[in-house]
């Protein structure tokens, strides 16, 4: 791992780093519970495993001060009328936040609190976007046409917390109704128990 300052070029049309220590593949195997069509995904499933997204991180030490840094890229596609999105994640450190900056297409950034607020913001080129401390979040590509890339940082000690989101989703889901993204709330949410 470099200690020394470092420099990376993300150049357009994929903007893949030049250079990164991890790369993530998320496939809709990796998503079961996640998608309301629990019919669709199994029909899905059944034909292929469909590569949903991508991440290229630039890894630092997992210590306060550290800035972990990368690319998200969200394909295009739905499941249902769900289009792709991440897996959605709290961090472990849950007083950290993320800061995202759209580089292509278009979508939107799901997010809410363990106290129950919420929000979807939308992302577009150009458009950066700061996820608070205490708040989940999830990217959602809503083109059918064109990867949503974003550029993500966050505390080096932040980790992950898949397991929440895992087990009881988001209150909203980000669907096509006539051609079009549309907020709803998730019909099988549940408040943790």
């Amino acid at each position: 791992m470099k200690t020394d300052p470092f420099a990376f070029d993300i150049i357009a049309p994929d903007f893949i780093p030049s250079q990164y220590d991890n790369h993530i593949e998320r496939r809709l195997s990796a998503m079961a519970g996640q998608y309301a069509d629990s019919t669709a995904l199994a029909a899905v499933l059944a034909e292929s495993d469909p590569l949903l997204y991508q991440v290229y991180e630039l890894r630092r030490p997992p210590v306060a001060g550290e800035l972990l840094h990368g690319i998200s890229i969200v394909h295009p596609g739905k499941i249902g009328d769900e289009y792709f999105m991440t897996k959605g994640h709290f961090h472990q450190v849950i007083d950290t936040a993320e800061l995202y900056y759209c580089l292509k297409g278009r979508g939107f950034m799901v997010m809410e609190t363990p106290e129950g607020e919420s929000r979807v913001e939308s992302l577009r080129p150009g458009r950066a976007l700061y996820v608070p401390p205490r708040w989940a979040h999830r990217s959602v590509n809503a083109s059918l046409d064109q990867d949503l890339v974003t550029f993500f940082i966050y505390p080096g000690n932040a980790g992950h917390d898949y397991g929440t989101i895992e087990q009881q989703g988001f209150r909203k889901l980000v669907v096509e109704r006539d051609g079009n993204p549309v907020i709803i709330d998730n019909p099988r949410w549940l408040p943790p128990k």
